[in-house]
């Protein structure tokens, strides 16, 4: 196991990398029994290994994700007569942990909670660093706050029950971490791809831990994305505007890759493309990392239409009136952050997209 922490300014966030769920009990408060909030998958395959307390079971994927679902969970701990003392312990993958923490950030404005990790995706990124939120209407997490939980369990052995399909919406976020911070990291992606797509105890345990290590570092710099943060919104600028068209695609019963990390895998093959144009890269590093992507079973195609990308993109929270924060690579393992007109995306996106 190995541990990490970010000090924030509600206090101290500890993420163990390695831990068990069968452990959690360990780190709840003295005497405490946990109200827990899951969504119907998890508790069906690992309800029989939660602690002891009430449990609280939402529907699952992005749909969920809302201020209703918020509202029906407020409502029940009003109903279960939880109060500030009360503690309450998300199980699941990043939706109910945006949705846990967020939850449990406004309940009686602010009650103790903490994760247990299922998902890689989720141990890689939506549960470490304390942003908490959901989404209105179409726009990604439109609403929420930056809170930490008191600790976060990223059980490795939860991974084994995942999708195919899930394991390599949470390899791209791990490639992000590598193209913004650490060119060793991405090295040993590109050499043990097929072990990480097999989950690979030891080769997943380094890529979550490195990860980790990575984003509670920038957090711990910067926890509520002033600067330094900035640089882990990599490819989600134009990534958030495919999730919304896929999403869009779906409800219309249409084909589409769904998930937040193919997204952002085409998100950064556009990014990448950005950062060559204005003479950050070369076309040698965008082609490498087109590769890695494609060998983790991501999409890397641009096929969506400029004006849909455009306009899903005009929501973007890092945007600041004409203006927007847009993140670079000034060179593979090293990010950069600039203000851009947002017209000079637009053009880009018009000259990348159909």
């Amino acid at each position: 196991m190995k541990s990490f922490q970010v000090n924030g300014q509600q206090g101290l966030s500890s993420i163990h990398v390695g831990e068990s769920l069968l452990n959690v009990s360990a780190y709840l408060p003295k005497g405490a029994t946990p109200i827990i909030i899951t969504d119907e998958n998890i508790n069906a395959l690992y309800g029989n290994k939660f602690p002891q307390g009430p449990v609280l079971t939402i529907g699952t994927g992005e749909k969920i994700k809302t201020l209703a679902t918020v509202e029906t969970l407020l409502r029940q701990l009003i109903g279960l007569a939880c109060d500030r003392s009360s503690f309450i312990l998300g199980i699941g993958g990043g939706i109910v942990t945006d949705i846990v923490g967020f939850v449990a950030s406004i309940f009686l404005r602010g009650v103790g909670f903490g994760f247990v990790s299922t998902s890689l995706l989720s141990q890689v990124d939506a549960s470490v660093g304390g942003k908490n939120g959901v989404n209105l209407d179409a726009f990604k997490n439109m609403v929420g706050l930056f809170n930490q939980p008191e600790f976060v369990i990223c059980d490795i052995d939860l991974l084994e029950t995942l999708p195919k399909a899930e394991i390599s919406n949470g390899l791209a976020e791990i490639v992000k971490h590598g193209l913004i911070c650490d060119t060793e990291m991405l090295t040993f992606i590109e050499n043990n791809q097929q072990k990480a797509l097999d989950l690979d105890r030891d080769t997943i345990f380094r890529l979550v831990a490195d990860s980790v290590a990575i984003k509670s570092r920038v957090v711990q710099q910067d926890e509520k994305e002033a600067g330094e943060r900035r640089k882990l919104n990599f490819g989600h600028t134009i990534g958030h505007a495919v999730e919304k068209i896929n999403q869009e695609r779906l409800n219309q019963g249409k084909l589409a890759h769904t998930g937040h990390g193919r997204a952002v895998a085409t998100g950064m093959v556009a990014a990448a493309m950005f950062s060559q144009k204005k003479g950050m890269v070369s076309q040698k590093d965008v082609t490498r990392i087109t590769t890695l992507l494609k060998g983790l079973n991501l999409p890397v195609e641009l096929d969506y239409p400029a004006d849909q990308i455009i306009e899903a993109a005009s929501r973007d929270k890092k945007k600041q009136g004409s203006d927007l924060y847009y993140v670079f690579l000034s060179a593979l393992g090293r990010a950069r952050v600039e203000k851009i007109r947002y017209d000079e995306m637009n053009e880009f996106i018009r000259s990348v997209f159909c």
